[in-house]
């Protein structure tokens, strides 16, 4: 099989199913906050400023589906 060719159906592995939250950050608390949702199998996605304060950040999380 040569390259870009899809793989037989036989051998595709599982799409992974992920889970999301929004979790809102507190600026002198920011590393205790991911490190904890880390610790709990989430992946930081994105930072973003929040919709009614700009100076109040929200982080996006994913993790796989269990």
């Amino acid at each position: 099989m040569g390259a870009g060719c899809p793989a037989p159906a036989d051998k595709v592995a599982p799409m992974t199913k992920w889970e999301y939250s929004t979790v809102p950050l507190l600026v002198h608390a920011t590393k205790q906050i991911l490190d904890t949702w880390g610790e709990d199998g989430w992946e930081l996605v994105q930072v973003v400023p929040g919709p009614n304060n700009p100076e109040q950040l929200v982080a996006y999380l994913k993790r796989p589906k269990a």
